[in-house]
């Protein structure tokens, strides 16, 4: 992450646009609004575009203020009111860019080379000032090769790119991120301040978290506010919201922290096991610790061994 943070200075001062890749979940917005904070204090000129949210018509109309095209100077027409018109002097940030039409790339690839268009209202030509960013798969290279991405757009947009690692690749930040949400949560609802104990914050660390920062800021805003009147989340506040591959992991209120935390642990590595089609080695190295250790707990909690499944191992 200082990796990025240090990118994210470069491409405040840069004027090209900028590529943010990572998973979904993984901060790509905020990222955005980064480097946007960096070179312009106006929350306002910050103008965020789902591509996918539209139809094709309505995201050109909501994007240039208008479906006619170039005006007569060769140049794109926008209007004053639209997206691009509103981020003049600001950033504007795209998401789902694989989901515009072709017409629409297109037209912005064009918009985004010249830096200029003419005003509709007053049929003047103006530079367009904005800084573009869109924030994309790691695949997005395919969609390139595919031709559901403009290479001339895709150009215009990677002049700085800027890779998120998903949350599961930078396990040290995990304790300080989930606080984070902690607090904000707290604040948000004008709960008392909370904090994570020991037991939840070693919990919340060693999970895959494949949803990344969204997930697990999910989770925290379930489990918070049912510790009205306590002033720390538990580890079995954690386990009594905890969900396993879209099934909730079974709780039995009054059950001691020591059955807690073995009824997670034996949920938790049969679920590793089965990802890594039981490979040990593998497994182990997902939950970040020794293949001896691995073998202890599964004896220790009973876990049988997986049957390795040759066809995925040979694929």
């Amino acid at each position: 992450m200082q990796e990025v943070v240090g990118k994210v200075a470069r491409a405040a001062s840069a004027r090209s646009g900028v590529l943010i890749s990572g998973e979904r979940g993984t901060g790509r917005h905020c990222v955005a609004r980064a480097i946007h904070a960096r070179r312009i204090s106006d929350p306002r000129l910050f103008v965020r575009v789902d591509c996918g949210a539209f139809d094709a018509g309505e995201l050109e109309s909501q994007l240039f203020g208008t479906t006619s095209g170039a005006a007569n100077q060769g140049l794109e027409s926008i209007k004053e009111v639209s997206l691009l018109g509103r981020a003049r002097g600001g950033t504007v940030y795209f998401q789902n860019l694989v989901d515009a039409s072709a017409r629409v790339q297109s037209r912005l690839s064009r918009i985004l080379r010249d830096r200029e268009a003419v005003i509709v209202e007053s049929g003047e030509t103006a530079p367009l000032d904005v800084r573009p960013i869109a924030g994309v798969d790691p695949a997005i290279e395919d969609s390139v090769r595919e031709g559901r991405l403009r290479e001339d757009l895709y150009r215009r947009f990677s002049g700085v790119q800027i890779e998120v690692p998903p949350l599961r690749n930078r396990r040290d930040d995990i304790p300080a991120l989930a606080e984070y949400f902690v607090t904000a949560i707290c604040e948000r609802l004008h709960l008392p301040p909370k904090s994570l104990s020991n037991s939840a914050r070693m919990l919340i660390t060693a999970l895959p978290w494949r949803g990344n920062a969204t997930e697990l800021r999910g989770l925290l805003e379930t489990v918070v506010p049912t510790c009205d009147g306590r002033a720390g989340v538990g580890i079995e506040d954690i386990l009594a919201h905890l969900k396993l591959d879209g099934g909730a992991v079974e709780f039995v209120g009054g059950g001691t922290l020591r059955q807690a935390r073995a009824r997670f642990e034996r949920e938790y590595i049969a679920n590793v096991l089965e990802q890594h089609h039981g490979r040990i080695s593998e497994a182990a190295r997902a939950m970040g610790i020794q293949r001896t250790n691995l073998y202890r707990k599964m004896r220790a909690l009973h876990v049988g061994r997986i049957k390795k499944d040759t066809k995925a191992i040979g694929s």
